[in-house]
């Protein structure tokens, strides 16, 4: 399932226009993306909780040339699938 996939299935169940239908789905998203930013969680029931979690900065070794390179400090996107979506997958 991609965006437009979404994008139909949002203006089949609520009616009006497609171009509304796509600017309802950019909003919700515009906003857990700005929250996430801000270091918030976002939290939907049913299906889970998306937040930020701080990874330390490492050392790798690239694979091509064996030499170690640096890392460095990061936040990466995390998200926790809701027991109701487990079991729905299951």
């Amino acid at each position: 399932m991609n965006k437009a996939a979404i994008v139909e299935i949002i203006h089949e169940k609520m009616g009006g226009t497609k171009v509304l239908a796509e600017q309802t789905l950019d909003a919700v998203l515009e906003s857990m993306v700005k929250t996430l930013k801000g270091g918030g969680e976002v939290s939907i029931a049913g299906l889970g909780i998306f937040s930020v979690k701080p990874r330390a900065a490492r050392t790798a070794r690239n694979p091509k040339t064996g030499e170690t390179i640096q890392v460095p400090a990061t936040k990466v996107p995390k998200f926790r699938a809701a027991k109701a979506l487990k079991d729905a997958v299951k």
